[in-house]
């Protein structure tokens, strides 16, 4: 949970400090970097070390992690200009992903299917108190010391969840010889490496959008992406066959419309409904809140029925996210206040993804091959990275082209919302499909 705590706050606190960090460094023009170098990294790493899981053993694989993300942190501290920060972020961005697939990976080694409900909902909590201090502490910290202090502040964190964790990840240290093991890995770690370049160059050529080069840039990331996409996620994806490709993509599309639509609703207080930072910090927090009280009321449900309603918790979960976009789009439409109706539209959306979540995470679980947690783990992590990613950079594109179209920045935001509507109304139709490993 100290692991989950402390990526999350760093995730969150480099939201609220990120243009400083940019202005501070003269690199304003590579503000979105600071975001994107950690997102596509961070798919590299849940996938690369989803095989070292599985090759190596969870101890050894854990230790890697943790030295890549306090290099990714020392550097970003230490950084004297953009580019060099964008390193640290990338060294950031694949040991966190790393640390998550590992923790995960925990989770399934060491917990009956029974007790994964109870543990993964635990998990959520360890992101409320990031969610509701993250932003706030980093932009004190920024303001009356330096937002070098951000990242110097997690490092002890780090470390005492490793000497918390040593003898653990040492008890369940895990080997596995595979018959093609260095040839499949080498295989998986290129086509991360792929997906992350044509993800790079569809999100860069979406800021683009309007000139040619945006679309040549847009098309190229696509023509790279899908085929890496094939073959990283498991068969049947694409078409969302039943099983565990619908679960891997029913949680993709809501988690990615959570993750959107918070991101975005801050936007729409704070340029549109002129709110301050931190009472729209504050209004999304309230989301956090309910996802973990979801979570903590699906694991109770799971321990009563004995995960026989596990679907249903999931359709259910998304049918309230459903509900809570809804609210959100029709209070942004309101000339003049709304501010209730969002605070509780965030309320009942997270409670939605708060019921789902952990449930989807235990089905897919289940379909873990014999020592092949790791991966598992890393397919879960790559969709809620990925789709997070992928969706908020639609999203920034379409807020850009919305300026340049004159169209005013609350249209824009009402369009990223639609959209995220209509991830989450796929989203049902693909939990239709879910199914259960007996």
């Amino acid at each position: 949970m100290l692991v989950l705590t402390t990526v999350a706050f760093e995730g969150l606190a480099i939201t609220t400090i990120a243009a400083k960090m940019a202005q501070s460094l003269q690199g304003i023009h590579l503000y979105g970097w600071i975001f994107s170098a950690f997102l596509l990294s961070q798919l590299v790493g849940t996938l690369v070390m989803g095989q070292q899981v599985d090759k190596r053993g969870v101890f050894t694989s854990m230790l890697v992690s943790f030295s890549i993300f306090v290099l990714g942190t020392v550097v970003s501290a230490v950084s004297f200009d953009m580019h060099m920060l964008i390193a640290g972020r990338a060294f950031q961005g694949f040991g966190a992903g790393a640390l998550i697939t590992c923790v995960y990976t925990c989770v399934t080694l060491h917990y009956s299917d029974s007790l994964r409900t109870q543990i993964l909902a635990a998990f959520s909590m360890a992101f409320v108190l990031p969610s509701l201090i993250g932003p706030y502490l980093a932009g004190l910290i920024a303001s009356y010391m330096s937002w070098r202090f951000v990242f110097w502040i997690v490092l002890p964190l780090i470390g005492l969840a490793l000497s918390l964790t040593f003898r653990s990840f040492r008890d369940l240290q895990l080997r596995q010889v595979l018959t093609d093991s260095v040839q499949k890995s080498d295989s998986k770690t290129l086509y991360a490496i792929l997906l992350a370049i044509g993800t790079g160059l569809l999100l860069t050529g979406l800021g683009m959008i309007t000139d040619w080069i945006g679309i040549v840039l847009t098309l190229g990331g696509l023509f790279i992406m899908i085929p890496q996409m094939r073959k990283l996620l498991p068969k049947g994806t694409f078409t969302v066959k039943k099983g565990l490709p619908a679960t891997l993509v029913s949680r993709g599309l809501y988690v990615a419309c959570y993750f959107t639509t918070e991101s975005f609703v801050i936007l729409a207080l704070t340029e549109v409904k002129g709110l301050s930072a931190d009472l729209a910090g504050l209004i999304v927090a309230a989301g956090s809140l309910s996802w973990s009280a979801a979570a903590w009321l699906q694991a109770k449900l799971d321990v009563r029925d004995q995960g026989r309603g596990r679907k249903a918790r999931v359709m259910g979960g998304i049918g309230i996210m459903i509900a809570g976009t809804v609210i959100v789009i029709l209070a942004l439409m309101l000339s003049d206040g709304g501010i209730i109706l969002i605070l509780l539209s965030q309320m009942i959306t997270g409670f939605g993804v708060g019921l789902a979540n952990p449930t989807t995470a235990v089905i897919a679980l289940q379909h873990a091959a014999p020592r092949k947690e790791g991966e598992m783990s890393a397919n879960l992590q790559f969709v809620d990275s990925f789709y997070i990613g992928v969706s908020i950079g639609v999203g920034g594109a379409l807020i850009a082209l919305s300026e340049t179209l004159h169209w005013g920045i609350s249209t824009g935001v009402m369009i990223v919302l639609i959209l995220q509507l209509l991830w989450v109304l796929l989203s049902f139709l693909a939990s239709l499909r879910i199914t259960e490993k007996n």
